[in-house]
């Protein structure tokens, strides 16, 4: 099985731009959206009927904010859109995605960068998320893949020391990574690629991207009883058209 996840800032601006469907070629099996910015009645026909695979979104109420989306080969057994038993997250962050041996959470996580306020709510989040996965595990494997918005170690930032008091690699947002880590969620790149370098967000204002100062913010994550599945882990930093790129595995059927 191969998993794609990538977080696009705005669905309809890479689509325009004639560089999402291109992905498709890769054939994943799965394919998890992040910030498409969009509403479902307002996506594109072709976005919403890809040969061969089913289509899933959970947009926000807020327009032109936030929003998941996920095309998958196989239907789920089961689809929750938030941590509630009932009901849509309201920002559209999170699609929960029940296949026959794992739980797929695809999340655009919170950013914090706009205060203290923002990353108390950013770790509630972390925590709210944590409690859900852990309770769905004692069922299924889980794999989760989205944007964290948290680099984790000085190795998954170009600049750590000058960015050590920023949201996105704040100690206590650092400390959750840890907390997710120790419960045994395994971060799947780092089985493969234990080098530096390795990045997913480029800031558009300074050019970072063709300097490759970056920072690595995206992450797929899977149960430690899925580690000896685990075929290979990818960052498709050719892949344009957002201030993010690609990232995935593949894991054995």
């Amino acid at each position: 099985m191969k998993l794609i996840s990538w977080n696009v800032n705005g669905i309809r601006a890479v689509h325009k731009k004639e560089l999402f469907m291109p992905l498709f070629s890769e054939n994943p099996d799965i394919l998890c959206i992040q910030e498409t910015k969009a509403q479902e009645d307002v996506l594109p026909v072709e976005l919403k009927e890809i040969k061969g695979y089913k289509f899933f979104m959970c947009s926000a109420e807020k327009k032109g904010y936030s929003g998941t989306a996920v095309w998958s080969k196989v239907a789920p057994m089961s689809l929750a859109y938030g941590f509630k038993k009932t009901g849509r997250d309201t920002e559209g962050r999170v699609i929960i995605a029940e296949y026959e041996k794992f739980f797929l959470y695809n999340i655009y996580f919170p950013n914090g960068g706009r205060g203290p306020e923002w990353v108390k709510r950013k770790i509630g989040f972390y925590e709210e998320f944590l409690s859900h996965a852990e309770k769905n595990r004692k069922k299924k494997e889980i794999i989760v893949c989205g944007d964290v918005n948290t680099a984790h170690r000085e190795i998954d930032l170009a600049r750590p020391k000058e960015n050590s008091g920023v949201s996105g690699f704040l100690p206590e947002e650092r400390a959750f990574l840890d907390k997710l880590v120790g419960k045994g969620y395994i971060d799947t790149l780092r089985e493969f690629e234990k080098g530096a370098g390795k990045y997913t967000w480029w800031d558009y204002k300074t050019a970072s991207r063709e300097r490759n100062v970056g920072w690595r913010l995206d992450y797929v994550y899977v149960s430690e009883t899925l580690k000896k599945d685990l075929k290979s882990a990818f960052i498709m930093q050719q892949i344009m058209g957002s201030d993010h790129c690609p990232i995935g595995i593949e894991i054995k059927d």
